[in-house]
Parts: C-alpha cells; structure tokens; sequence
C-alpha cells in the first residue's frame, strides 16, 4: 500500500479531525455502491479504508510515523539485526551490563518481536481493526446489510440493526488483525455514520417531517399524500389549521416510534387578484393579532 498521508491527501502533522474528514470526503466518492462497474474506484476504496483504518489508530500511527511498521501495518526489521555489537561474543553468552544491552532489553525485544518473552509460546491476540461506514437515513431507521472492505482487501457483510444511531458501533468478531502463531484474530470495531435524509429528521425514535400546505389546504382542510419510512400514507388536514400546526401519524416513526407531521403554509407564488380582493373586503368575524404575546408591547 501506498504512503497512507498521501492516499488521503494529508501532510505528516494532519490533526485527527482532518484524517476523519478526508476519509469521509474519498469515501464518498469512491464507495462501491456509488460506483457500480468502476474497479478503479473500488480498488481506491479499499486503499483509502486501509490508509484511514491505520492513521485513525494513535498507536498504529505512532509505530508508522516512528517507521517501526509499514504502511501494510506489518513490522519493519530493526536496522542492523537485534544489535548484539560486533559479533565477536561467544555462543550462548549473555550481554554484559557494558555492552549497554542487558538481559531485561533483551526480554523486552523477544517481548514486543514474538509476543510473550523468551518464556513465552509466541501467540498474541491480533490487534483491533476500527473503521467507518457510511450508511443512508433510510438503512438505519429500517435496518440494512452492508458490505464493506476491510483494509486487508477482504469483503464482509455488516448487519446494521433496526432503529441504529449514527456514532455508534458494531463488532465483527474474528475480522481484525491477524493473530501471532495459533492466537486468534482480532476484532472489526465498526463506526456507523448515518448522512442526513433530505426531508426526514430524527429525535429519538420520533421522525419529523415538514409539509408544505395551500392557504385553500389549510383553511378549507384536505387530504394529502405524506412520505414516510414505509411507504406514502394519506394524511387528514383539518380544516382552520395554521402555520406551525403539528399531526402525528401513530407508529409511523423508526422502531414503533411515530412521525411528526408539521405544516408550513405556502401562499401562491403568482399574484391571485381574486384572493386580493377577497380579502380587501373581509372582516374576520373574531379579529386576533398573530403577534400578541410575541414582537408585541
């Protein structure tokens, strides 16, 4: 894999902050699902989650930026062997204090290289692998299966759980990093970023809606169409109903939750002479000011 900072289009020095944005930006562009027959996107896809699965790893990053591992995540050879001098000591012997490498160095080395110390059978646990998927409103509030590319190249299926929120997470058992010997691999910590919906926000399990109504639809009452989860439902607009005006449609919302329906009144965008004069020549049988108890004194 390519250098990581430049798979993402980052300098060295690139705050946490701005590795997450760049990801989030790429994997817009480059998420199979948006790209369906581009290999070349999907292959940029896979490298960029590697890039973002390491750079997002404070310690991974560390030991990267140290150039104790490459950017595949694999350990680099120390330079020079394991250091021992000039090889001119005798099989067997141990490192004298002098040699400014002593016995706990040497244990600490065996330790970090082979997992477990010159006493130790040489397994370890694989690493965690932390990552993120972006999924739409719709996936979350109903439920969904993803498939996403872990750094390694490898394809899963993620189930993304009704009613699911975005920041929170998922585990894929066994899909980390590899363990050391017969260790077993670590796990796939998951992040889910929900992207906001263009009509629909959320509040809990509650879903809220803003409908646009005619002055003739809100005065005289109507019967509109109305979007939701599931499907359009036929809504009931009583009539005098004004600005602001909230209905609720019972179970309509995400895991049993309900919508919200809130109407906002549209007045025609042409000028209607009719409705002019109409009101010109109106007076309201109960006269009210919409500003009382608001901007008045």
């Amino acid at each position: 894999m390519d250098d990581p900072y430049r798979l993402l289009g980052l300098a060295r020095g690139a705050t946490d902050e701005e590795i997450r944005a760049a990801y989030r930006r790429l994997a817009k562009q480059l998420h199979p699902d948006l790209n369906p027959g581009r290999r070349g996107a999907e292959d940029r896809f896979k490298q960029v989650s590697a890039a973002y699965a390491l750079l997002s790893d404070p310690q991974k990053r560390a030991c990267f930026d140290r150039g104790e591992i490459d950017a595949s995540g694999a350990e680099r050879a120390p330079p020079h062997g394991f250091g021992f001098g000039s090889g001119r000591r005798r099989a067997g012997e141990a490192p004298r204090a002098d040699d400014g490498f002593g016995a706990d160095d040497l244990d600490s080395l065996f330790e970090r290289a082979f997992g477990g110390g010159r006493g130790g059978r040489g397994r370890s646990r694989g690493e965690d692998m932390r990552l993120e998927v972006q999924v739409s409103f719709e996936e979350a509030a109903r439920g969904a299966v993803k498939r996403v590319a872990l750094p390694d190249e490898r394809i899963v299926d993620l189930r993304i759980p009704e009613g699911f929120e975005d920041g929170q997470s998922l585990r894929l058992k066994g899909q980390g990093h590899p363990g050391r010997g017969t260790a077993p691999a670590g796990d796939a910590l998951v992040t889910v970023r929900v992207l906001p919906h263009r009509f629909f926000q959320r509040t809990g399990n509650d879903v809220f809606l803003q409908l646009p109504v005619t002055l003739q639809e809100a005065v005289l009452g109507a019967r509109i169409e109305v979007p939701t989860l599931a499907g359009p439902v036929t809504l009931s607009v009583p009539p005098g109903s004004g600005q602001g005006t909230k209905l609720r449609l019972k179970g309509r919302g995400i895991a049993g939750g309900d919508q919200y329906v809130e109407l906002r009144l549209v007045l025609p965008e042409r000028p209607e002479p009719e409705l002019a004069s109409f009101l010109e020549g109106w007076t309201p049988r109960h006269p009210f000011s919409p500003r009382k108890g608001g901007i008045e004194r």
